[in-house]
């Protein structure tokens, strides 16, 4: 196996052109896993650590963009700002794990289980591309994913990062495993609240063959928020009825499997739960805002 070591996003590039067979690995957290499992065996491997330019994430115009190599310990102690995020960057592996994974890591691996994937999609995030031939192009997240652990990556484009519209409102992640701490996720839920355009957008992970957005929970949560004054009053009650047909449509957006991890039934009811849970924590938050 060839071992390729860029030390500038240019020469990656160029190393990826003419090796477009080559496996880009940044922390290696998932790629290093199946490789010692003899899953995957690579002809070549592009390693992406010493690239600078991947390692580094910033606001502009009412957007944020996170390099693909920034890591699960940057994004909790830099990016407060983004308490969805760090709360899923937070619940990734053991501490060691999080000073090496990055967003581009779940990304390339593109798992349903990715804790950060449900997170980009509940921020409608776009995935940046970039090639030496063609230059940079920009992906929704919805056609970056095209399946289980598939994506819309070309042989010669590397993951530069994601870039997404900066929301205001208040948001949470959480999800369902077998233990507390270092656990893939039975079933993930991202939430957040968007006060700009009036919505709220709930993603879920580990629940179907790639992240879902629950569209007819977040179409109907949304209404009831405008009907019942609660988007220009915030003390105003949310009808209990409208907040069993938030969780009931958000466990029909699921299209879970049974595997060793848990049923298909134990994962919508999951759903369910974690989804109550997130838009109680999210009306409560928008009582006493902190996000603003």
């Amino acid at each position: 196996m060839e071992v390729l070591l860029p030390h500038s996003l240019d020469e990656a590039l160029e190393i990826k052109a003419e090796h477009p067979e080559a496996v880009p690995l940044s922390g290696g957290t998932d790629l290093m896993v199946e490789m010692n499992f003899g899953r995957v065996r690579p002809p070549a491997i592009v390693d992406l650590s010493r690239v600078a330019e991947l390692t580094t994430w910033r606001e502009e115009n009412g957007h944020a963009f996170l390099g693909s190599g920034v890591t699960y310990t940057t994004i909790v102690r830099e990016m407060q700002a983004y308490e969805p995020l760090v709360q899923a960057s937070r619940s990734v592996g053991s501490p060691q794990i999080r000073n090496r994974g990055t967003v581009g890591g779940n990304l390339g691996t593109a798992s349903p289980a990715g804790d950060a994937l449900p997170v980009l999609a509940a921020y409608d995030a776009e995935i940046v591309l970039r090639s030496r031939a063609r230059g940079e192009r920009s992906l929704p997240w919805n056609l970056f994913l095209t399946g289980p652990k598939k994506t819309a990556t070309a042989p010669d484009e590397l993951i530069i990062g994601a870039r997404w519209r900066r929301l205001r409102g208040p948001g949470s992640f959480s999800k369902i495993g077998t233990r507390n701490a270092m656990v893939i996720a039975v079933a993930g839920l991202c939430l957040v609240i968007d006060e700009e355009h009036r919505r709220v957008n709930v993603a879920l992970g580990s629940v179907g063959p790639t992240i879902l957005r629950a569209t007819q929970a977040e179409e109907r949560v949304s209404a009831a928020l405008a009907s019942s004054g609660t988007w220009d009053d915030r003390s105003a009650p949310l009808n209990p009825q409208w907040i069993d047909e938030f969780a009931e449509l958000v466990a029909t957006a699921a299209q879970p499997l049974d595997d060793v991890r848990g049923t298909a039934a134990y994962r919508r009811h999951g759903c369910r739960v974690l989804s109550r849970r997130a838009l109680g924590w999210a009306l409560s938050e928008r009582r006493l805002p902190t996000w603003l």
